[in-house]
Parts: structure tokens; C-alpha cells; sequence
């Protein structure tokens, strides 16, 4: 499908620029056990008592699987280019064709609207079985990996604009198998490394499967990048293991030699065998880049107090493995809900690194948000003025990257379309361009929605922020 004609605003930037917003499939979804929907690995951790807050599970969330059409037509509404989902792999794995099915019906709906389909195939909700067979760590559930890509593929593949293979693997390693805190809830960081060199090798699987059942289709992943500022000896141990352990193997350099010897005392990488890392670095047509706030680090002296300000939920163990002599610094300034400091220059230097870094690769930012606790007034409106200033500054943030830094960036989506289940937050924490009532489903638009859709229409007239 090709986007909207003049979407790109002719100011600043490229033909074919796209709008739009985001979800994941259990953060939405519900219905978890109809049609065939087998468990996941978050059905189990969510029901798991003390590992979300208030015990919250997605059983439920926003009831997106019965209310597609009226989430459709916001976005219609909206004015959205392009709607970024994921397709649950636990509604595919038991062969049953009526999960299938109801993507299918959700990919009509939205070419009929005229908005691109951004899919995402995993956005971490594994087949409980495949965790039970050894999950991520194993070798086996990359390739199982590719059959469900292959299977997805031959459904839906002509009709997607954009497949991205896996939404930020380094929480699926390493906030799922070292710090604990997310599904599976383990906390081994040989398995945790294991398990991001196994994403890694899916990601490269399927991307054949994918491009073969989709050639004329764009094709990429996301990660979630963390931008690090702070002592230059702790930014490089942590970069190691929290981005180039993702970026150098996807585009052809391989592991860093610096991320084998931090770790070379955790495991041997004998996991990697002989002509994965070609495998590994398919071609990518755009990189997905999620960003929310900058990361501070320096050396910790051992003695004192140790600072954890690393923007994840405390665990029994770090997610960040090899860096025991790092700790996370306290920014100062704004705040979101979650906690992560407001700073939206830390989006463009990080766009302004990948295009040093990586030069001709094009990126996409596909998720940019804030959560706040917002709340319908008697009047039934959300004023949530301080996402809108979030939107505002990392938007313009964006441009500057593009105008004065010349960074190929194609897109933007808004992280969320919805409020929703906010993993191990539940529901506590709302990042939603829309309002949900959870006890109703019912929905309402923010100002921020209002906001972000004057704010499209102005940039496809060249008139950004």
C-alpha cells in the first residue's frame, strides 16, 4: 500500500512520511481465551502473584478483540497514515485458523480506511509451551520462530506495508531472563545472553520466510535503544550490552569484541554457531527506533550506595549483564508517570548516532510517548497538557535531527493509540492518545489525540512544530 499523497510536509520532511500510532497485542488485545488462543508467557507471569502491580493481568485489557472496528474507525478519525500492531503468536500456534482470521479482517479494515498496516510478529508474548520447552535460551524457538513468520506470511504478507520481526528483543533477554522482572520471569544472565543471540538469529529467519511471502513489502525490527550519557568507561560497557549486542550483529559487524570480553566470565557465546551471524544480519529496509527518555551512567565505587535509576522495575537482579561496576544516575527534571526523565534532545542525538554510526540505513521511529496519570474531569474531557508538550518537543526534536543533521528518518508513530496494560505496571500508568474506562471500555479521546491529529494535518502541509 503507498501512504497518503503529501504526507511528507515539504519543509522538512521526505516524501512518503508517515504518521501514526501503536499497540501490542496483550496490551490491548483481551480475549485470551477464545478462538483457539493457547497461553502465553505473560498469562502465566501476569497470574503470578506479586509480579504485576495489583495483580492486574491482560485478560482483559481493552477488549480490543471484540472492539477492532470502533478502534478502526478512531484512527480513521485520527487521520492516521499508518496503525503499528502486533499479531499474537499464542492465536497462531495452535493452528486454529480464527486467529488468523480476525488479523485478516483487521488488515481489510484498515486498507479500507487508507491506513498502512505496520505489523509487528512478536512483541513478547511467547507461547507458554515454547517457554516450557526452554524459551528464548534455546535454539529450537528461533526456528519455530520462522515457521510461525512463514505461516503469517502466506496470509496476510501481500497486503502488510511494513512486517518488523520482533519489538525490542532487549527486554525479551534481558528484563525476561536476567532481571526477572518481565515474563518469563528468570533471572540467569548466561540464558539472558543465550536468549539475545536467539532473537537475534529469529529475527534473521524469518526475515527470509517474511521477504520471501512478501517481497514487494518493507522489512525491519525494532529496538529499544538506550541513549547513555555519563562517565565514557560506563556508557561503553553498558552500550555493549544494551544496543551494539543488537545493532552490530543486525547489520553485518558481528558481536563486539568488547560485549564478549565483559561477559566472558558469564558464558563462552559457544551459542553461536557457524554462519549465524550472516543469518543474523539480513537486509533491513528501515530500522524501528522506540525512545522515551536518556539513560546516566558512571562507574560505581563499590562502597557506596548504589544508584538504580536505569528506567526498568527493580528486580532481583540487573538486566544490564557484565555491568556490576555501573550504576544508573538520578536525572534531574520532569517526569513521567513511570518515572523516566522528560528530555527530548536525547532523541535526536540518539537519531543523530545511528546515522553516524550506520550510514543509509533508514529509520523509523515507532514508538514516542509519555505516561501520566490522566483522568477524565466531571466534564468528561482529559487534559493531558504535558503529553501534549511531550509530543510537541520530541517531534521537533525529530525534525532538528532531519533538517540540520540530514538523518533519514521515514516515520513517526505515537506510543499509544490506547491506554492499556502497561506489563508489569498493569494498569496503573497511562500512555494512551485515547482514554479507556477498564471497568466499561469505554473510550474517549485526550486532548493529546485532538492535538496529534492538528498537528499531522499541519506537517503534511510542511508546518511542523
Amino acid at each position: 500500500m503507498t501512504p497518503r499523497p503529501g504526507q511528507g510536509g515539504a519543509r522538512t520532511l521526505p516524501e512518503g512520511f508517515v504518521w501514526g500510532a501503536a499497540t501490542a497485542s496483550y496490551q490491548i488485545e483481551g480475549a485470551v481465551n477464545e478462538d483457539g488462543r493457547v497461553p502465553s508467557i505473560w498469562d502465566t507471569f501476569s497470574h503470578t502473584p506479586g509480579k504485576t502491580l495489583n495483580g492486574d493481568t491482560g485478560d482483559v485489557a481493552t477488549d480490543h478483540y471484540h472492539r477492532w472496528r470502533e478502534d478502526v474507525a478512531s484512527m480513521a478519525e485520527l487521520g492516521l497514515d499508518a496503525y503499528r500492531f502486533s499479531i499474537a503468536w499464542p492465536r497462531v500456534a495452535s493452528g486454529d485458523r480464527r486467529g488468523l482470521d480476525f488479523y485478516s479482517r483487521l488488515v481489510d479494515a484498515l486498507l479500507e480506511n487508507g491506513i498502512a498496516p505496520f505489523v509487528t510478529l512478536y512483541h513478547w508474548d511467547l507461547p507458554q509451551e515454547l517457554e516450557d520447552a526452554g524459551g528464548w535460551p534455546e535454539r529450537s524457538t528461533a526456528y519455530r520462530f520462522a515457521e510461525y513468520a512463514a505461516q503469517v506470511g502466506r496470509v496476510l504478507g501481500d497486503r502488510v506495508h511494513t512486517w518488523t520481526t520482533l519489538n525490542e528483543p532487549w527486554c525479551s533477554a534481558f528484563l525476561g531472563y536476567a532481571a526477572g522482572v518481565h515474563a518469563p520471569g528468570r533471572t540467569d544472565p548466561a540464558a539472558a545472553l543465550a536468549a539475545a543471540h536467539h532473537l537475534n538469529l529469529a529475527h534473521g529467519l524469518a526475515s527470509r520466510e517474511l521477504r520471501a511471502a512478501a517481497p514487494d513489502a518493507q522489512h525491519s525490527i525494532t529496538l529499544n535503544l538506550h541513549h547513555l550519557r555519563g562517565e565514557p568507561e560506563a556508557v561503553r560497557r553498558v552500550d555493549a550490552v544494551a544496543n551494539r549486542v543488537f545493532l552490530d550483529p543486525l547489520t553485518g559487524r558481528g558481536y563486539p569484541s568488547d560485549l564478549l570480553e565483559d561477559t566472558a566470565a558469564i558464558t563462552d557465546w559457544g551459542f553461536v554457531r557457524d554462519g549465524d551471524e550472516k543469518t543474523v544480519a539480513a537486509p533491513l529496509d528501515t530500522l524501528g527506533v522506540n525512545y522515551y527518555s536518556p539513560t546516566l551512567v558512571r562507574l560505581w565505587d563499590g562502597a557506596s550506595p548504589r544508584d538504580h535509576a536505569d528506567g526498568h522495575k527493580q528486580g532481583e537482579a540487573s538486566p544490564f549483564v557484565g555491568c556490576d561496576d555501573v550504576e544508573f544516575v538520578e536525572q534531574p527534571g520532569p517526569r513521567t508517570a513511570m518515572g523516566w526523565p522528560v528530555d527530548a534532545t536525547g532523541l535526536e542525538e540518539l537519531l543523530l548516532r545511528l546515522h553516524r554510526d550506520h550510514p543509509g540505513l533508514p529509520l523509523v521511529i515507532t514508538e514516542n510517548g509519555a505516561a501520566y496519570r490522566d483522568e477524565p474531569t466531571p466534564d468528561g474531557h482529559v487534559h493531558d497538557t504535558d503529553r501534549i508538550a511531550y509530543f510537541r518537543d520530541h517531534i521537533a526534536a525529530m525534525r532538528r535531527a532531519i533538517e540540520d543533521g540530514g538523518v533519514d528518518v521515514r516515520g513517526y508513530f505515537a506510543w499509544s493509540l490506547l491506554d492499556n496494560f502497561e506489563w508489569a505496571y498493569g494498569y496503573d500508568r497511562r500512555f494512551g492518545l485515547i482514554h479507556v474506562d477498564y471497568a466499561t471500555g469505554e473510550r474517549r479521546w485526550k486532548d493529546s489525540a485532538h492535538w496529534y491529529r492538528q498537528a499531522m494535518a499541519r506537517a503534511r502541509r510542511g508546518e511542523l512544530p
